[in-house]
Parts: structure tokens; C-alpha cells; sequence
């Protein structure tokens, strides 16, 4: 992926496209967000959308699910998105790749792995020690969710042998491969994992945010140009968010999740309810959306522990938490 990011942006950079985001006759300003897979992991944005707040900003957003990371960061970098929704090792990769106008990250929503260890058998004594020899689909090769497994594993004694992973099956095809039959273990994100579940289909056995820790695990980015033009609707955006955060952190669960059926029409309310309260369990989301560059060089010992990082990205010039740090100063006020 990295190979992939940093030869796109290369190319990208040099035709300097436009910013996709733009303006719409009732005055509202649209912008194209393109999120790495669709979850209630997300929760809050989606609320900040169901609730008005984005609205009340002046801003319409129009959501593209991109299925891995690196579509995510293509998309921004070509300008088919103004903001990409994804971990921030997208941005690292081509930052490493070196280009003039690099992707940075501005706001961060969730601090751990969001997914949830499914096996075809339930484990009410579930330990990592019971991986050893089985076959997991646990993401694609590159990207945050495998490389955090894969970590987890490692902090657990698992030597390279004694590791397997799936890489061949993309982040967004790992469900319905896991039904067909391939694979012993596969981590989904909710309410997929509880869906599964509730059919009968696999037993969640593990939740993977609670072994592997915090880091910055999904993040806003966007252009460095595009930030520097629409610096008071990137404040908008992230303010939405937050308000979106705080409710989801203290409504009842039933209630956020009436609020989150406009954009999961196929999931019902109770199950939706249910992967509230899962991330609820796991203290999945940030309260203030600046990203730490503790949490930023522990994701790179994870990504270095993987064998994908050539060498060490630059924290301040990947980051930038002005507009957070203003917009949440502002909202404690």
C-alpha cells in the first residue's frame, strides 16, 4: 500500500487538481468525505449529521465508503474527496514518498481497534495463546487493522512462525470470505460482529481494541492546501463531531441509536443500541480530537513492528491540531 500511495501522489501532486468541496444554492457548503469502511465505530459523525450539527455549521457532507485506506488517501489526493476518513498510516506512507502538498492529519476520532475477534466456535475462555496454528482474516497487508493484530500478537509471545495472517482478502470482502469458509478467526467491526453473532453465523470471543491499546486509529486528513483555503469549515467540521462525540458518549444508547438508523436502514435499533454500548465498553472514542505525539509514535512501533515502515514519519509535519485544540478549548468554555 505504501508503494501504491507514494508512486499516486507523486503523480497527483503534479496535476494540482482542484478541492472537490463546494458550494450549493441554499449557501450550504457540500463537502465529499470518503471513510475507510462504514461502522458505528463511526458513530458520532453519523450523529453530527442525524442530529443537525453539521447543518447548524453551514455544511452538507456526502459520504463515499472507500474499503481500505489507501482508496481513502488516493481520494484525497486526487481531489475526489476533500477529507479522508482513515488511519493516519495513509498519510505517513506518502509523507515518506515525499510530495509539496502533504495530506495532514487535523482531528482524530477513535483511539483503538475498533473490531471485534469472531471465531466459528463460541470461547467463553477465550485466550490469544489459542490462535497459535489457526488462519485469521485479519485485514489487508499495510494497514492499521492487520498491523495491530499482527502487534498483539507479537506482545502475546506469537513468534513469526506461529503467525497467520490473511492478507489476500480485502478489508471489505473479510465478512462474507469468513462465511464462505476461509479462514479460523476473522475481526469485524460492529454491528457486523453483533449481527453475526445474533445469527448464529460465529461468537465474538475477543474485543481487539481492549488488547491492543490505545493509538490514533482512524483520523481526518486533508491536504495541507485545502486546509489552508477552508480553515473555518474544517473548524465547522470538527466542531460538529464533537458535539457528535459527547452524545454519543452520554445518551442513552437506545436513543443514539434511533439517530444512527438514517445511515445503517438495513440494521435495527436494537442491534444498533448493542454496538453502542460494545464501543461504549471499550472507551473507543477521543473527547478532544487532537492527535498526541505519544499515540502518533506508538502507532509507527506498530507499524515499524510489521516491517512497513522504511524509516520515521515527522510528527509535526504530518499533524496539525490548531483547529481542534481552538474548537474544543471553545466548547469547554
Amino acid at each position: 500500500m505504501k508503494k501504491t500511495l507514494a508512486t499516486l501522489g507523486a503523480a497527483v501532486f503534479a496535476l494540482l487538481p482542484l478541492s472537490a468541496c463546494g458550494g450549493s444554492s441554499d449557501g450550504m457548503t457540500t463537502l465529499q468525505v470518503n471513510e475507510v469502511t462504514h461502522s458505528v465505530f463511526y458513530a458520532p459523525m453519523y450523529l453530527a449529521d442525524s442530529l443537525g450539527y453539521f447543518e447548524e455549521e453551514g455544511i452538507k457532507i456526502e459520504l463515499t465508503n472507500g474499503g481500505g485506506a489507501d482508496a481513502v488517501m488516493a481520494a484525497v489526493l486526487s481531489g475526489d474527496a476533500d477529507i479522508g476518513f482513515c488511519g493516519p498510516e495513509a498519510a505517513i506512507y506518502v509523507q515518506l514518498g515525499g510530495s509539496n502538498d502533504l495530506p495532514t492529519v487535523f482531528g482524530q476520532l477513535t483511539k483503538r481497534d475498533g473490531s471485534f475477534l469472531v471465531g466459528r466456535e463460541p470461547e467463553p475462555d477465550f485466550s490469544w495463546e489459542n490462535l497459535k496454528g489457526k488462519e485469521i482474516l485479519a485485514g489487508r497487508k499495510g494497514g492499521v487493522p492487520a498491523m495491530t493484530f499482527e502487534y498483539i500478537l507479537r506482545e502475546h509471545g506469537f513468534t513469526d512462525a506461529e503467525i497467520d495472517l490473511n492478507f489476500d482478502v480485502a478489508f471489505n470482502l473479510m465478512t462474507g470470505a469468513f462465511e464462505a469458509g476461509t479462514a479460523d478467526y476473522c475481526t469485524m467491526f460492529e454491528p457486523v460482529a453483533s449481527e453475526y453473532q445474533a445469527a448464529g453465523k460465529g461468537y465474538i470471543v475477543a474485543a481487539v481494541g481492549e488488547a491492543g491499546g490505545e493509538v490514533p486509529y482512524t483520523s481526518y486528513i486533508a491536504k495541507r492546501s485545502w486546509l489552508n483555503k477552508n480553515e473555518e469549515t474544517a473548524k465547522g467540521f470538527l466542531r460538529a463531531i464533537m458535539r457528535g462525540i459527547e452524545y454519543a458518549m452520554t445518551e442513552d444508547a437506545k436513543t443514539v441509536a434511533e439517530y444512527l438508523v438514517p445511515h445503517f436502514p438495513s440494521t435495527s435499533v436494537s442491534s444498533l443500541a448493542v454496538s453502542v454500548e460494545s464501543y461504549r465498553a471499550i472507551d473507543a472514542w477521543v473527547t478532544d480530537m487532537q492527535m498526541t505525539e505519544a499515540s502518533f509514535e506508538r502507532l509507527q512501533d506498530i507499524i515499524s513492528s510489521a516491517g512497513e515502515l522504511e524509516r520515521r514519519a515527522d510528527y509535526a509535519q504530518l499533524t496539525d491540531n490548531s483547529y481542534a485544540a481552538e474548537v474544543y478549548a471553545a466548547l469547554q468554555a
